[in-house]
């Protein structure tokens, strides 16, 4: 497994820690504290899982299994998925961070942060889905199945 990879998967467990973290103490605010959960504290929730956790172990999952690239495309630039990384995990870390910080005072900067850690991860994620997107080939199977086998 190339670093890449894992970084991406490392990153995708440390996120799981974040969002469990946070679930905990959501549920333990809720059913022990009397406490109302907010849209932001469950808008941070969500995406330290889905976009945090989630989304970075598909992507460093299809980093490291999907075929390699063949050796004379030009299409496929791993800096790219490289500066996903970069989009994907501090824009994550933003928008919890902003998220929860709303919930105390909605300044219009901390909903700046919001949104620019939201546009970092749609770009982020399109990138790098954008650079997986040549190698969803056949490698072999195209042979298989000319002989008529069958999956």
């Amino acid at each position: 497994m190339h670093s890449l990879a894992r970084r991406f998967l490392k990153t995708a467990i440390v996120f799981l820690v974040i969002g469990i973290a946070l679930g905990v103490w959501l549920l333990w605010r809720r059913e022990l504290g009397g406490a109302a959960i907010s849209q932001r504290e469950l808008s941070a929730h969500t995406h330290a899982l889905l976009v945090g956790f989630v989304m970075m172990m598909i992507a460093g999952v299809a980093l490291w299994m999907f075929p390699r690239p063949a050796a004379d495309d030009a299409r496929y630039k791993p800096q790219l998925a490289v500066f996903s990384w970069w989009l994907i995990a501090p824009g994550t870390a933003l928008r919890i961070a902003a998220e929860l910080l709303a919930g105390f005072e909605p300044s219009r900067a901390i909903r700046m942060a919001i949104v620019i850690g939201g546009l970092a991860q749609a770009v982020g994620l399109a990138l790098v889905f954008w650079t997986i997107f040549p190698r969803i080939r056949a490698a072999g199977s195209a042979q298989r199945e000319a002989k008529g086998e069958r999956f």
